[in-house]
């Protein structure tokens, strides 16, 4: 089954027989490794999800990075320290301009709190938008008219990585060539490379296919070992897909 979890440690073995490193947003931003992989999780909802993704990280010797929404269904302070404790990366998953209806005021305000809020756990120095695909909003425009440099935060993915020297791949919509059903959740890239299932991504390493520096993007909420959950979350993006595609993408 793919977005299992035997799929993904399958997937993580691959990336660790190609010779690739493993480094946090924060140490690709201080100095990039020319082999590297960035393993970014959204933690939209189900956070046990990703203390277990970050627990199998750290028995192969693995570091991510984990971003964290400021809602009930993804903020979880014990998950977050336990996350942070194993050697991970923790920001902050902002959505700021949707929370505060597009007043740029409110949300900036609402950012500060929620980034100081989260540095009272865990070190902060990224963050990342949260695409909130129902939401006329995109939380990125909160930095036309502030920088979030002045917060001491040094990176955020969709403004500080070149896509078209780092192959970026997400599961968004439950598969990796989702851009047809991605509100936000997308990049501007020259590469031309595209697969769907995460079989096609081990076999693409296999076939040395894959760019020296990558950025995977995982919800691991997506990923279950149990048939029911699985089959649960399958039928429910395949509907948010649908409503997503014909509602609210823009092409």
């Amino acid at each position: 089954m793919d977005f299992s979890i035997k799929q993904y440690k399958e997937l993580l073995d691959k990336m660790r027989s190609r010779d690739y490193h493993f480094q946090t947003f924060n140490d690709f931003l201080l100095k990039p490794m020319d082999r590297s992989i960035i393993l970014r999780h959204d933690v939209d909802l189900l956070p046990l999800n990703s203390l277990k993704f970050a627990k199998i990280q750290h028995e192969l010797g693995i570091k991510g990075t984990y971003y964290f929404r400021a809602v009930p269904e993804s903020w979880d302070d014990k998950i977050i320290a336990m996350i942070s404790d194993l050697g991970h990366e923790v920001g902050y998953h902002y959505e700021n301009l949707t929370t505060c209806d597009g007043n740029m005021d409110k949300a900036i305000v609402d950012f500060k709190k929620n980034l100081e809020k989260l540095r009272k756990i865990v070190p902060v120095t990224t963050i990342c938008m949260h695409g909130s695909p129902k939401s006329k909003f995109d939380s990125k425009d909160l930095w036309r008219d502030h920088n979030y440099q002045d917060y001491e935060i040094i990176g955020e993915p969709y403004f500080d990585i070149d896509f078209n020297k780092v192959f970026y791949l997400t599961d968004t919509g439950r598969m990796w060539d989702g851009q047809k059903v991605s509100v936000r959740d997308k990049v501007k890239t020259s590469f031309k490379q595209s697969y769907h299932t995460t079989n096609q991504i081990i076999e693409a390493f296999d076939s040395n296919q894959l760019s020296n520096q990558i950025m995977f993007n995982f919800h691991p909420q997506r990923w279950h070992s149990n048939s029911v959950l699985w089959t649960q979350e399958l039928l429910l993006q395949n509907a948010k897909n649908i409503i997503k595609k014909y509602y609210f993408v823009i092409e």
